[in-house]
């Protein structure tokens, strides 16, 4: 469950006037639990390390206090330098936290420039000659711009690492690295993370100077309001087991999770044969078909959403009652941000996984990672019982499952084939024998951006 914080509201934080009315207009009431912890460590200028999970409000917790010293602090006349810089791993995310700034700033006179590839850099630099205030970037693209001698960092007074451990896996530390270098030595540093890894830790000690660490989850943990639930399948039945679980009629809006850009095309394909409405969002897709996708996932369209890892981190739709791993990641790390997809801004929500035979240690490293047994579900037509039968969980001294969970009655035996009987209604709706509709939000937090 997501608390709030003991802070009666925004204004409580000190905030300026502007950004406080913009927040009410929102009808956001009480700050997070990071939004709570950290705002103040930052309008005191000081380095932090946040760690939470997604889906809390990490965006509001260093956006808001940027706003804020932007603003009391203007900038000298004539500058066009740029005096905070947001970097982001992904183009999809950096348009969120664009999205952000932009709704929290409305009455503040400050501007901001996206930056990242895919797309034409004419527009982005004739924003930057113009003059901004904050540039949110992708890193590539940033030092391009740079090295063009387009864009001045020279000024920076505040620097943003997000997702800092999904930078990592994507490649980026040579980058940031330049990037830094780059930047003023006595710039205020943040660095945000939904998980904690070495890596990360390491990474602290060369960029954030003496900094407040705010971590209001455990590391990698998953939000309590996702219903997690494992069904296991012969590797050849998933898309059948698939389009089975897509005729339940809780499941409104369905992101779905494949492991390669090939096998999103191919999940789209066979659920368009089943005249399923559904669209693939990854990285071989352009700029522009990316976001037509996300746009008609947004706007109800399409039923289903397949993606690859590539939206697990920053993709905000309101709305996504299930998240449906086809194929278990290989990373836990990236299984706790795809479910962050659901039960987001105080939300219920449903995370399906579909584990076969070779994805059984994927799961017990999950299990092991967010510290629970994920329950399965046995009573539907493609159950495997001879994967369920060998099943160790991640917790404990590998303690072993007879398959048997939720009450259900094993719906097939190996083979895989249709067992009879089936009630999916009671099995893929966020309370088994429930239909939600996954409508409630009140109070609202400012946890969606």
């Amino acid at each position: 469950m997501l608390m709030e914080s003991t802070t009666a509201s925004f204004d409580a934080l000190n905030l300026s006037d502007p950004i406080c009315r913009a927040v009410q207009s929102e009808k956001y009431t009480n700050p997070t639990p990071i939004q709570h912890q950290a705002i103040p460590h930052l309008l005191q200028g000081r380095d932090l390390l946040g760690c939470a999970q997604t889906g809390t409000g990490k965006t509001a917790a260093f956006a808001l206090p940027i706003l804020h010293l932007l603003s009391e602090n203007p900038s000298a006349s004539g500058s066009k330098s740029p005096r905070a810089l947001v970097l982001t791993p992904t183009r999809e995310l950096a348009l969120q936290i664009s999205d952000s700034f932009r709704v929290y700033g409305r009455h503040l006179k400050l501007k901001q420039a996206l930056v990242f590839g895919g797309v034409s850099l004419k527009p982005q630099i004739n924003t930057l000659k113009r003059g901004v205030d904050i540039v949110i970037a992708t890193p590539g693209r940033l030092i391009d711009l740079y090295q063009q001698r387009h864009l001045r960092l020279d000024n920076i007074k505040v620097l943003v690492l997000d997702e800092a451990d999904r930078m990592l896996d994507m490649g980026f530390l040579p980058d940031i690295k330049k990037i830094y270098a780059m930047t003023p030595k006595d710039r205020q540093s943040m660095l945000f993370s939904a998980t904690l890894p070495d890596e990360i830790l390491r990474l602290t000690k060369n960029f954030l100077n003496d900094p407040v660490r705010v971590s209001v989850n455990p590391p990698a943990s998953t939000v309590e309001k996702i219903d997690q639930r494992v069904l296991f399948v012969d590797r050849e039945n998933k898309g059948a087991l698939l389009e089975s679980v897509l005729q339940d009629e809780s499941i409104e809006k369905a992101l779905i999770f494949a492991r390669t850009k090939h096998g999103a095309n191919k999940i789209v394909k066979n659920l368009s044969r089943a005249r399923i409405k559904a669209d693939a969002i990854h990285g071989n897709k352009s700029q522009s078909a990316r976001m037509e996708a996300l746009q008609k996932f947004r706007a109800g369209k399409v039923q289903v959403l397949v993606a690859t890892d590539i939206a697990s981190r920053g993709l905000d739709v309101d709305g996504i009652t299930h998240v449906i791993n086809y194929e278990l990641p290989n990373e836990a790390e990236s299984y706790v941000h795809r479910v962050g997809r659901t039960a987001r801004a105080g939300a219920v929500g449903v995370a399906l996984s579909f584990c076969d035979a070779g994805e059984k240690g994927y799961l017990r490293q999950i299990e092991k990672t967010i510290n629970r047994v994920v329950n399965v579900v046995d009573d539907h037509p493609y159950h495997s019982e001879s994967i369920a039968a060998k099943r160790v969980s991640g917790i404990g001294a590998g303690k072993k499952f007879n398959g048997r969970r939720n009450g259900g009655h094993s719906a097939a035996g190996s083979s895989g084939k249709p067992g009879k009987n089936q009630n999916r209604k009671k099995f893929f709706s966020a309370k088994p024998g429930k239909r939600t509709r996954f409508k409630s939000r009140t109070p609202r937090t400012a946890v969606s951006a």
